[in-house]
């Protein structure tokens, strides 16, 4: 057990320490200007993908913006049960997300998704409604890419294809997001 242990670990390691920095950057900065232009930010996913959503979403409107000079406005798709379970049931599964977007999103806002796969239906269905009407779409994805990886404006991909691996290294790129606004504030 603690050779699984520590193979898992030095794999996680590695993984982390190959994320693209430039990349990691751009997107900070790309989260800097929705903040700057007060954009509507969104953020979604499924399975671990949706809870690291909600996560995400909560450390950015709450306490990013708690040490900001405004708020950041962010919404979590995944967090209103009752409108998804309706949307999958009346239209369909791959519906869940595109069809909230369609209600709230304008030119100019952000949308982001996480996938390790990059190609769940209903997210790819949400990017190419992005792409039409004028909100760029961040996909982060898994080694294996996806389609995500063909359609988003902004991609950043984890070389590894480990479900749990992949998600947590997705995590860290969240807290990274959020914590370079809580300890660098506006100096971004």
């Amino acid at each position: 057990m603690e050779g699984y242990i520590s193979d898992y670990l030095i794999r996680q390691q590695q993984m982390l320490a190959a994320l693209p920095t430039r990349q990691l950057s751009d997107l900070i900065t790309l989260f800097r200007k929705a903040w700057e232009e007060d954009r509507q930010i969104f953020v979604f996913g499924n399975g671990g993908s949706a809870a690291n959503a909600s996560h995400f979403i909560t450390d950015l409107s709450k306490g990013a913006s708690d040490k900001m000079s405004k708020r950041f406005r962010g919404m979590s798709l995944n967090d209103n049960m009752a409108w998804m379970t309706a949307l999958g049931n009346d239209y369909a599964y791959e519906d869940i997300f595109v069809r909230q977007l369609m209600n709230f999103a304008q030119p100019g806002d952000l949308m982001m998704t996480m996938s390790v796969s990059g190609n769940s239906p209903n997210l790819v269905k949400a990017v190419d409604w992005c792409r039409t009407n004028g909100v760029h779409s961040v996909a982060l994805v898994g080694g294996q890419r996806g389609r995500l990886a063909e359609m988003a404006d902004t991609v950043v991909a984890v070389d590894d294809t480990h479900y749990g691996r992949v998600e947590d290294a997705h995590m860290s790129i969240c807290h990274l997001i959020c914590y370079a606004f809580m300890e660098l504030n506006e100096a971004i």
